[in-house]
């Protein structure tokens, strides 16, 4: 049996990857493919199903930690035509990790700042990248986005004071500072119904804790789905 198991199991890995792909648009496997996203496929596949919910949702559409711009598409796409997308992002290095994060997180900004992180799949890492703004804005224009987003460029706390309601805010922010910002600045905006989703969640110790953190001050915010570890973790308003 477990010689059999050992010769099946990169099949099986192979076959559960199938699936995973299978599950999501079509949109979303193209910018796995052109390695525009680091979201697997747990999820990339919340966020497709909380922009199904999100529809019915009033307000405009937001994005804090763009990186290259993969997952902007996959929301762009997917939104209705006469909201808007807003990005937020240095389209620069990164900002520090602090105290209140893990000394996980220390290391990884220690590793990107010193020149030596890697990329998706190879790739230079998206922080050493000249222009990246422009880079950007290319990408969303070649999937028919052109006049749908603005891009808010700088550190959340100067940029992302959001001016009208939020049906949907997709936060890939890392560090416990940049996810406590975004959620403060977010929720008073975030309309009923509207959904909250987090890449970091599982993957840093300091975003896990200030978003449960806001989590147990806000009674009208539940958890819809994912939150274990490999996936992200999807909070919606009461309506």
């Amino acid at each position: 049996m477990q010689r059999f198991l050992r010769t099946a199991g990169p099949f099986v890995t192979q076959l559960r990857r199938g699936l995973a792909r299978r599950r999501v648009s079509s949109v979303a496997r193209d910018v796995v493919d052109r390695r525009l996203t680091y979201l697997n496929w747990r999820k990339l596949r919340n966020l497709e199903q909380a922009l199904r919910q999100a529809r019915e949702v009033s307000g405009d559409y937001l994005e804090a930690g763009v990186a290259l711009g993969g997952s902007a598409v996959v929301i762009g796409s997917q939104m209705p035509t006469d909201r808007t997308l807003h990005l937020y992002d240095t389209f620069a290095m990164i900002p520090a990790a602090s105290d209140r994060d893990p000394p996980e997180a220390q290391e990884r900004f220690d590793t990107i700042r010193s020149g030596a992180s890697g990329g998706i799949g190879g790739n230079p890492y998206y922080g050493y990248l000249d222009n990246l703004d422009q880079r950007v804005c290319r990408t969303l224009e070649e999937y028919g986005l052109r006049g749908r987003f603005v891009l808010h460029k700088g550190l959340f706390e100067t940029t992302l004071t959001p001016d009208g309601p939020v049906a949907l805010a997709h936060l890939d922010s890392d560090w416990y500072e940049s996810v406590r910002v975004c959620l403060d600045r977010i929720y008073p905006h975030l309309a009923r119904g509207g959904l909250l989703v987090s890449d970091d969640y599982s993957d840093w110790g300091g975003a896990r804790e200030a978003l449960d953190e806001f989590w147990s001050e806000h009674g009208d915010i539940v958890r819809v789905a994912g939150g274990e570890q490999g996936t992200n973790l999807v909070l919606r308003r009461g309506t």
